[in-house]
C-alpha cells in the first residue's frame, strides 16, 4: 500500500520501474501532465485512476473527484483542458443506480469546468475483487504559446504560494470512512482549478511552477519540486494556511496536516517581482481567497526543503515514506 501513497515508496518505485522502461523526454519531466507537440500543437496529456473509499463523501464524490483530479493535472501545466476520457471498472453487484450517481457527478464536474467526456470504457470484475467502483481518467489541453510551466523551472527568489488551506480532502475523506465527528463537518476541497491557473496567467504567463498537492500533501508536492530543480525551499510554518477543525482533527488521528490530500488547491512557484500581482489575481478568485506566500526558493540546501517554525528554530520537511490517508483518492 506505501508504494501507492505519493511518498518515497512512489517516488523508488516510478524512478526504478516504470521510468527505465518507458523513457523519453516528456516522461522525464515528471510533471503532473506530459508536455508533448502535435504538429504546430503544444498538448498537456494526463491520466490519473481514482479508487477512494467512500465513494461518496462530504463535498463529492468519485465521480467528481476523477474529473477534477484530471483538469487540474492539465492545468498545472498551463494548459487549457479540452477532452477527458472515462473508464469506469465495476465490480459485480455494485447497484446500477449508484454507478449512475457516480456518473452524473462526473458530467456535472465536467460541464462545470468546461470540458467534454468524449469516450470511455466499461469493465466488470468478480464480487470480492474490487471495491464498488474504480474510475481512471485521462485528458488533454493545450497549452498557450509563451507558457513554460514544470518543475524544474523553480530557481532561487521564487516565492511560494498556496491558493488556500490545506488538508481538508483527506480529513473529509477519514472522518465519514472512520465515522469520527469533530463537532463541525468538515467538506472536501475538490474542485476544478483550470479558472483559477487562467487568472493567474493573465497577470504573467511568466509562472514557473504549478503543482496540486494530492497525494502526499503539501510538504510532498514541495519536496519533489526542489528535488527536480535543485533549489532549497524555506516554507514558514506559522505561514501555511491549516483551518482549525483540520488541525484539530490531525491532532486527535495522529497526523500532520502539511502531509494530508487537497484535491482543490495547488502550490504556485513564481518570480518575486511578479508576486504580489499573481497573489492578488488569486485572491480575488472564488478558489484562491484564501491564498497566501508561505516560503520563498534559497540557493542553500539544495533538493532539500527547510520549515521555520514559530519559535525561531528549523527543520527538515521530507518525504512521507508510504502514506498516512490511503485511499484518499
Amino acid at each position: 500500500m506505501g508504494h501507492g501513497g505519493g511518498g518515497a515508496l512512489s517516488a523508488e518505485l516510478v524512478e526504478h520501474l516504470f521510468a527505465p522502461a518507458f523513457h523519453n523526454p516528456a516522461l522525464a519531466e515528471m510533471g503532473d501532465s506530459a508536455q508533448v507537440t502535435l504538429g504546430a500543437a503544444r498538448l498537456a496529456f494526463s491520466t490519473d485512476s481514482f479508487v477512494v473509499r467512500p465513494l461518496f463523501f462530504p463535498g463529492g464524490s468519485i465521480g467528481d473527484l476523477a474529473v477534477n483530479g484530471t483538469v487540474n493535472d492539465l492545468a498545472m501545466s498551463g494548459a487549457e483542458p479540452a477532452f477527458l476520457s472515462c473508464g469506469f471498472i465495476l465490480e459485480e453487484g455494485v447497484q446500477v443506480d449508484e454507478v449512475g450517481r457516480i456518473a452524473q457527478a462526473a458530467g456535472a464536474a465536467a460541464r462545470h469546468a468546461g470540458v467534454q467526456i468524449v469516450t470511455g470504457d466499461t469493465k466488470v470484475v468478480e464480487s470480492g475483487h474490487g471495491d464498488g467502483v474504480y474510475l481512471n481518467t485521462a485528458g488533454v489541453g493545450l497549452v498557450p504559446e509563451g507558457v513554460d510551466i514544470r518543475p524544474r523551472r523553480a530557481v532561487p527568489g521564487d516565492v511560494v504560494i498556496v491558493s488556500g488551506p490545506v488538508g481538508v480532502h483527506g480529513i473529509a475523506v477519514m472522518s465519514v470512512r472512520e465515522g469520527l465527528e469533530f463537532g463541525v463537518e468538515i467538506q472536501s476541497d475538490c474542485a476544478a482549478l483550470n479558472g483559477l491557473v487562467a487568472a493567474m496567467l493573465k497577470v504573467t504567463p511568466d509562472v514557473h511552477v504549478l503543482r496540486d498537492p494530492t497525494r502526499g500533501g503539501l510538504a510532498t508536492a514541495v519536496c519533489e519540486i526542489a528535488a527536480a530543480a535543485g533549489v532549497g525551499v524555506t516554507l514558514q510554518e506559522r505561514a501555511v494556511p491549516v483551518p482549525p477543525e483540520v488541525a484539530n482533527a490531525c491532532a486527535i488521528l495522529g497526523l500532520d496536516p502539511w502531509y494530508v490530500a487537497n484535491e482543490g488547491k495547488l502550490v504556485a512557484f513564481v518570480p518575486r517581482a511578479e508576486a504580489d500581482a499573481v497573489l492578488a489575481a488569486m485572491r480575488a478568485h472564488p478558489l484562491g481567497a484564501g491564498a497566501a506566500v508561505i516560503g520563498e526558493c534559497v540557493p542553500d540546501h539544495p533538493g532539500m526543503v527547510v520549515a521555520r517554525t514559530g519559535l525561531g528554530g528549523s527543520r527538515v520537511v521530507d518525504l512521507p515514506l508510504g502514506e498516512q490517508l490511503p485511499r484518499i483518492c
